[in-house]
């Protein structure tokens, strides 16, 4: 189920222009990127992955996937799943995992502004719709 609005094509703005996008690779996973920082971002805000999931259009398997494979990347889990309590549980961006997310995000923004003139410049030979 998703949110109704229509989702933005990967690497592309709302407005429809080009955007940069950096990935961190460990081995042959991609460690973190765009979609796991939502998701981070979505766990830390709902409290929960089934919550994070639904809110970003994705399934349960899939967030649990990206979940997994961040825990795997790093030297301790980026996200704690809780077990019990009424509510049946839930999970939590750990420490480490607010950590991961604050320094990609700042990676993130720094590679955008340090290509944003050649970016402007490349967009132009783009084909517009």
């Amino acid at each position: 189920m998703t949110s109704g609005k229509p989702k933005a094509a990967k690497g592309v703005r709302k407005d429809g222009s080009a955007k940069p996008q950096i990935r961190i690779l460990f081995r042959k996973a991609i460690a973190m990127g765009p979609g796991k920082a939502d998701l981070l971002n979505a766990i830390e805000r709902t409290g929960s992955i089934s919550a994070a999931a639904r809110s970003l259009g994705m399934s349960y398997r899939r967030a649990w996937l990206l979940v997994d494979t961040m825990n795997q990347c790093f030297k301790s889990p980026v996200v704690e799943t809780l077990t019990g309590g009424q509510r049946g549980g839930g999970a939590r961006v750990t420490e480490l995992g607010r950590d991961v997310l604050t320094r990609y995000l700042a990676m993130d923004a720094k590679a955008a502004a340090s290509v944003r003139k050649d970016l402007a410049a490349f967009s132009r030979l783009m084909a517009s719709r």
